[in-house]
């Protein structure tokens, strides 16, 4: 199993749209071979200490049956076009790809 953390920072003020755009393509993604959890989170105001807030910050969290399946998901049309749409909105992103310890 490969698990994916994927933060996505988007324009102040663009969070819905960039919402609408993701979630738009949420069940093609699930149709992928290998596709198991493909979901966009964000951060819940729970008043914890050290918790760091960020209303511009997505948190995508993956699960692919195989390192194969996530390069195949990475260059499929859907995905190609989803970058397209977004590439405006989108100021930064930064992945964690892992494997269970």
């Amino acid at each position: 199993m490969v698990h994916v953390i994927a933060t996505i920072r988007v324009k102040p003020g663009c969070m819905p749209q960039f919402l609408e755009i993701f979630k738009s393509n949420i069940p093609t993604v699930l149709k992928e071979t290998g596709a198991v959890e493909y979901r966009p989170t964000v951060d819940l105001d729970t008043g914890l200490p050290r918790q760091v807030l960020d209303a511009d910050t997505i948190v995508l969290i993956e699960k692919w049956s195989s390192l194969d399946a996530l390069r195949n998901h990475l260059v499929t049309p859907h995905m190609l076009a989803y970058r397209e749409k977004v590439k405006d909105i989108v100021t930064g992103t930064s992945l964690r790809i892992l494997q269970d310890a």
